[in-house]
C-alpha cells in the first residue's frame, strides 16, 4: 500500500490523527531532525540498545545534503541532548558540534546516505537479538504480522571483517541494503533506514523485537511461517515509512515526556 493509499483510508477530519509535519523554513526542519534524533537516541538507551560507543544514528541535513547529524563519540545515548550533536560533512569533518565522530558511523552512513537520496535517517547499534541473529548469517523469516513488514524487504551483508573503518567496507553495507529499509550485518547487527528519523527508528526498534521472537520461537519448535501471498499482502499494509513514523509516536511522545531535558 503507498503513502497516498493510506491516507486516503484516514478518519473523518474531525478525528485527531497526526501526520509528519510540514515546514515553513529549512531552519524549523533542520530543527525538527534535530530533535527527533535526539529523542530517537534517548529512546534506545532506555531500551538497552546500548553497548559501549558502539551504535549510532544519523539524519541527513536538510539543506547541506551531502551533511548529516549523529550522536558525538563518547556521549552515552542516555545522555544525547540536541545541543551535544555533531554536523559531520562528506569528507567525515565535523564542521558542527564539540566532540569527534565515530569512525565506523562515518564509514558506514555517509555510504548509505550518498547512495540512497531517499533515505533521510539510518540507525545502527549492536542490540543483543539483532546481533544473536546476525550470529547466524540468516534473515528474518515471515512468521509473524509484524515481521512482514520486513518480508522481501531487508538484505544481508553476508561477511565480516572487524570493525567498519573503511569506506569500500561502508560501500559494500549499502550495497547489501539496496532498496530495502534494514540489512542484518553478519556478525555484528542490524542497520535500517527511512525517510524520517522516526521511520528509521521505529523499523530499527520492531525489527530488534522480531529477531527476539524468531529466536524463541525456533527454540520452543517448529516454526509455522506465514504463506508467500499473504506476507506479501502485509507488508503492503504496514511495511510503508508513513505507518513506520505512525506507530513510533506513541514511543516519542513516552521519551519526550519523561525526559525532557534532551531539548537543552
Amino acid at each position: 500500500m503507498s503513502d497516498e493509499e493510506f491516507l486516503e483510508k484516514l478518519p473523518p477530519q474531525e478525528l485527531i490523527f497526526r501526520l509528519p509535519p510540514s515546514f515553513d523554513s529549512v531552519e524549523e526542519e533542520r530543527r525538527h531532525r534535530k530533535e527527533r534524533l535526539a529523542a530517537a537516541l534517548r529512546l534506545f538507551g532506555k531500551l538497552g540498545f546500548e553497548e559501549g560507543v558502539a551504535g549510532h544514528i544519523t539524519a541527513r541535513d536538510p539543506e547541506l545534503t551531502d551533511h548529516f547529524w549523529v550522536n558525538p563519540f563518547g556521549v552515552s545515548f542516555k545522555h544525547v541532548r540536541v545541543s551535544d550533536l555533531i554536523l559531520v560533512n562528506h569528507e567525515g569533518k565535523v564542521v558542527e558540534g564539540r566532540y569527534p565522530v565515530n569512525e565506523a558511523a562515518f564509514a558506514i552512513h555517509s555510504q548509505i546516505h550518498q547512495a540512497r537520496p531517499d533515505v533521510v535517517a539510518a540507525a545502527h547499534s549492536h542490540s543483543i537479538h539483532g546481533k544473536a541473529i546476525s550470529a547466524l548469517g540468516r534473515k528474518l523469516e515471515p512468521i509473524t504480522q509484524d515481521v512482514c513488514a520486513f518480508y522481501q524487504d531487508h538484505g544481508l551483508f553476508d561477511d565480516y571483517t572487524g570493525v567498519v573503518t573503511d569506506l569500500e567496507e561502508g560501500k559494500r553495507i549499502a550495497a547489501a541494503l539496496g532498496d530495502h529499509k534494514a540489512v542484518i550485518l553478519r556478525n555484528h547487527g542490524l542497520l535500517t533506514v527511512g525517510d524520517t528519523v522516526d521511520a528509521a527508528a521505529w523499523w530499527f526498534i520492531t525489527m530488534e523485537r522480531s529477531c527476539q521472537v524468531q529466536l524463541l520461537a525456533m527454540a520452543a519448535g517448529s516454526v509455522v511461517p506465514i504463506e508467500h501471498e499473504n506476507a506479501v499482502l502485509t507488508h503492503g499494509q504496514i511495511g510503508n515509512d508513513l505507518v513506520g513514523w505512525i506507530n513510533y509516536q506513541p514511543l516519542h511522545d513516552q521519551i519526550t515526556r519523561e525526559q525532557p531535558d534532551l531539548f537543552d
